[in-house]
């Protein structure tokens, strides 16, 4: 069944915890908890298998009794919290004398009731259950056998990739579609190919593959998606900002119609050669009414592709590409290498099977993907291979396929997932088609929202969600998106159209999720909602929903919603997104403070308003997890009641781009002992620098400079700002990503920081450092940083040894290294004999007397396969003539590409020099033992 158990892992500890001593409940209601723990484990154990079987397998009074059973559980543990929040009280105990005095009897009276109201309240819940119990017994609801669980499959990339990063299938109809658009006649007017299939066949793997390959070769590029409700001023936004992000890079906070914005794309792209993809096109009605007119014929051999479902649109918009399902050939490679690695490695067992399975799924890449990630470890079990081959239906191919076929394999992979993943997949539903979900936001949600089960040894929370989300990644019901080159890993995902269409399907019968959008009617019974989704509509709901524990409002533009008046009234709210609706003031959020209950809280505020302090209400929020103000730019100092937040696990502040990043008064952090992620704080103090320390949990921090002309009255100590920072570094062992002094790549102000300082405990888990600082810290060293994976480091003086210092670090994988100047008396910055082990990537960025990266050694950078130097030509200029020795790069065995760049051209002598660079690099590519290497210019 579809059933979504998100409360059932949290409310079984929390009624442990209301049996402690400290609560002093009254000894009716002890016995009522005592009893419901245990009748509620096993209902916990019915519901898990009852959620293992498809619903349309079940008998009507089982999915009756697994409804109330959740409902049960919703008001439970609704019951709980409310008593935790009136015990605990919404306030910190306050120091001053008479009002202390006046708070102690207020809470005395406050308790006495709520352990008054807790009792009547679990008899309540006791009878209730009791009835669950008879109707289990009677009725036999949970004689079901249990489904084999699946572990995590690490081998997501592997299996979906060859060497050279070509998903399986797509080479031939890429370089068919490469031919469509390079071929032919009038190669000087506009192209466009229109890529069309139905979903799960590739189009947009095979769009981006050929985006990939070809766009080099163009003056701008964009890859934007359509989607099936079409919001076309998002879309015109979306393609200007990839086109130039620097010129657009405040087009969405601007108000502009379709009109301004097409005028806006004509005068840009008039010049240029470009190469633009429309992702998804569902009709014909935005082709013809606003994207057409934006793309412009300029005679510049520019090119487009459109994908689309829908033949009839894929002819209209013209160029029409069938996509073809994969080959027999491609199939049993994607299929087998998902499962065995191969298909030589395949039993014979599994043959007869396998061709079965293949054959229903009809060479559909997600159908593939999806029944192969669900079989990829039940390789031991020929019965569930049968199992699944029957389930499947009559096959997706010929005549015979359907959607309806897709949804059966589908729900196959659904039904596999353990209950608390059916949960969080289920939990997607909440975000509009297309929507980029960022994955610590949605983590975040999901521990939020008691999704996430309880930690075991030294897993936070976060960990176990992040967890979650890699194995929805490898069952493959989500998909990546904006890909961490170093790691591999995806900062965000996608939700495929077809598996989207499943789970609103799901979330709707289970009344998990409800969602308006547009402005239509919808029939939502108040007392059932819970979580509330509103898409780009301009009205409020008018329903009470006494219930509601969480809403998210997206909006692609400004609309006058005011939600306040009825967010004043849902106590029970947990998850407050506001991040896709800008608000006016911050001040119209005093309300917050009766939101007792609140666990996540994301904000933003609309452009071009000044934002001010957060109202003070907000340090009423005892439970908050999570704060997240990464949209609210200006930010003024967090009011001082923020240090009643002791729950508080992650506190992001405004983007690092605006003016300044979260300042945070002195004597804060000391009580914020649970923080894991710290984004975007600015240290203003010796004290903050100093307190830092006390955040022994702490994985992530991210730390913004202090703008000239900002919070100076702070910045009167910077050098004993900066020792407190580097001793307090030395204290968060947990430590894994660390960023110092983040600077805006369009900002000409350049901060560092002074960052040497001693450091006796090994920073051990940390993977990812960033550092704008005066020069190379004595810190950064193999004893101290045996696990650095990833560093990017600007110094203002750069010493000799510097680059032999960072060559010993050895896990080191990604290096930017970027040197202002060079420190007196030393020699020029090379790369020694047997540096960087490990490291794949490397981009070297020198200014003024630093000389080249040359003269690489034999035995340096053995796996080296990305070199990247940028130079300023002047230091080679000696008498009209270019003195650099050979760059050297045969010695670096495994290089595959090479890019220059930074080389500013001033004067006829200079331009000289940059020919004579070039052809040096393009000489030793050339001869290379890997050669001819890749070769970019980036100037």
């Amino acid at each position: 069944m579809d059933i979504a158990t998100g409360p059932l892992s949290t409310l079984l500890p929390k009624l442990a915890t209301l049996l402690q001593h400290e609560y002093n409940l009254q000894r009716g209601a002890r016995k009522g908890i005592e009893y419901l723990q245990k009748e509620l484990e096993f209902m916990h154990a019915a519901l898990r298998k009852v959620g293992e079987v498809p619903r349309d397998l079940l008998e009507e009074h089982q999915r009756i009794w697994a409804r109330d059973v959740l409902e049960l559980y919703y008001d439970m543990e609704d019951i709980v919290d409310t008593f935790m929040v009136n015990i605990e009280g919404p306030d910190p105990p306050s120091k001053r004398g008479v009002k202390k005095i006046f708070k102690k009897m207020m809470r005395k009276v406050n308790k006495a009731m709520a352990r008054h109201e807790v009792a009547q309240e679990i008899n309540d819940i006791k009878e209730r259950a009791k009835e669950l119990a008879e109707q289990r017994d009677r009725y036999k609801v949970d004689d079901i056998a249990p489904a084999k669980k699946i572990p995590v499959d690490p081998r997501l990339d592997a299996m979906y990739t060859e060497g050279n990063k070509i998903i399986v299938g797509v080479g031939e109809a890429k370089e068919e579609v490469i031919t469509m658009l390079t071929g032919g006649d009038d190669d000087q007017k506009k192209r466009i190919v229109s890529i069309a299939g139905f979903g799960g066949v590739g189009k947009t793997t095979l769009a981006k593959a050929v985006y990939d390959e070809i766009k080099k070769d163009f003056d701008c590029t964009a890859f934007v998606s359509v989607s099936r409700n079409v919001d076309t001023q998002k879309l015109l936004k979306d393609m200007l900002y990839q086109l130039d992000k620097k010129n657009f890079r405040d087009i969405h906070s601007k108000m502009l119609d379709e009109r301004l914005l097409i005028d806006e794309a004509i005068e840009f792209l008039n010049d240029k050669r470009y190469l633009i993809v429309i992702d998804d096109i569902w009709d014909k009605k935005p082709w013809d009414e606003v994207i057409k007119f934006a793309l412009i014929e300029n005679n510049m051999r520019s090119r487009i592709i459109t994908t689309t479902r829908n033949i009839i649109v894929a002819e209209h918009a013209g160029g029409c590409y069938r996509l073809k399902p994969l080959s027999d050939e491609s199939s049993e490679k994607l299929f087998y290498g998902r499962i065995f690695g191969s298909k030589d490695k395949c039993p014979n067992q599994f043959s007869e099977v396998s061709k079965k399975i293949l054959k229903k799924c009809g060479g559909v890449p997600l159908a593939i993907v999806t029944t192969s990630s669900m079989l990829a470890n039940k390789s031991d079990n020929i019965k569930e291979w049968n199992k699944v081959c029957d389930s499947i239906g009559s096959g997706l191919g010929g005549n015979n396929s359907s959607m309806d076929d897709m949804r059966k394999i589908l729900l196959l992979s659904y039904y596999d997932l353990p209950s608390h993943l059916k949960t969080c997949l289920l939990y997607l539903s909440i975000f509009p088609e297309d929507y980029e979900i960022e994955k610590d936001r949605l983590i975040w949600r999901w521990v939020a929202e008691g999704f996430v089960q309880q930690p075991v040894r030294d897993q936070s929370f976060l960990e176990i969600g992040e967890s979650y989300f890699n194995e929805l990644l490898n069952r493959s019901m989500i998909q990546p998106a904006d890909m961490d080159k170093l790691e591999g890993t995806p900062r965000s995902c996608h939700v495929h159209d077809t598996v989207l269409d499943l789970i609103i399907s799901l979330s709707v019968e289970e009344c998990f999720i409800a969602t308006v959008s547009d402005d239509r009617k919808h029939s939502l019974e108040s007392n059932q909602v819970r979580r509330l989704s509103l898409h780009d509509t301009t009205t409020w709901p008018t329903l009470k929903m006494p219930k509601l524990r969480s809403l998210t409002i997206f909006t692609s533009h400004y609309v006058d919603i005011d939600p306040t008046p009825s967010l004043s009234r849902n106590f029970l709210l947990r998850v407050l997104d506001l991040k896709g609706y800008p608000i006016d003031e911050l001040a119209s959020l005093g309300f917050l403070g009766s939101l007792s209950h609140l666990r996540y809280l994301g904000l933003s505020i609309r452009y071009g308003i000044d934002s001010e302090q957060l109202p003070v209400e907000i340090g009423k929020l005892r439970f908050l997890q999570t704060l997240d103000l990464y949209g609210v730019s200006r930010l003024g100092e967090l009011p001082s009641s923020v240090t009643g937040l002791g729950q508080l696990m992650c506190l992001r502040g405004p983007d690092p781009e605006d003016e300044v990043g979260i300042i945070l008064p002195d004597g804060i952090l000391k009580n914020l002992t649970s923080l894991e992620v710290l984004e975007w704080v600015v240290v203003t103090s010796e004290c903050i620098a100093e307190e830092l320390g006390h955040l022994t949990q702490l994985r992530v921090l991210k730390i913004v400079p202090i703008k000239d002309g900002k919070v100076n009255e702070k910045d009167d100590d910077r050098m004993g700002c900066n020792n407190a920072l580097v001793e307090s570094l030395g204290k968060l062992t947990k430590i894994e990503s660390l960023e110092i002094g983040h600077v805006d790549p369009y900002d000409d102000e350049v901060i560092r920081y002074n960052m040497d300082g001693s450091m006796e405990v090994p920073l051990s888990n940390l993977r990812w450092l960033c550092m704008r600082v005066d020069f190379l810290p004595t810190w950064i060293k193999p004893a101290l940083l045996p696990g650095l994976c990833y560093l990017e480091i600007d110094v203002g003086i750069a010493r000799g040894e510097d680059i032999q210092v960072l060559g010993t670090l050895p896990c080191l994988r990604h290096l930017i290294f970027e040197a202002y100047e060079i420190s007196a008396n030393e020699s020029c910055v090379v790369v020694g004999p047997d540096a960087f082990p490990c490291a794949v990537k490397c981009d070297f960025h020198y200014a003024s007397g630093l000389g080249l990266p040359s003269m690489f050694p034999r035995g340096a950078m053995p796996r080296l396969q990305h070199f990247m130097f940028s130079l300023e030509p002047g230091e080679f200029v000696s008498g009209g003539k270019f003195t650099a020795d050979d760059l050297c790069l045969g010695h670096l065995p495994s290089l595959r590409s090479v890019t220059l760049g930074g080389l500013r051209l001033i004067d006829d002598e200079e331009k000289d020099v940059v020919r004579i660079l070039k052809k040096k690099v393009e000489h030793e590519a050339a001869i290379h033992p890997n050669g001819p290497l890749d070769i970019d210019y980036c100037f």
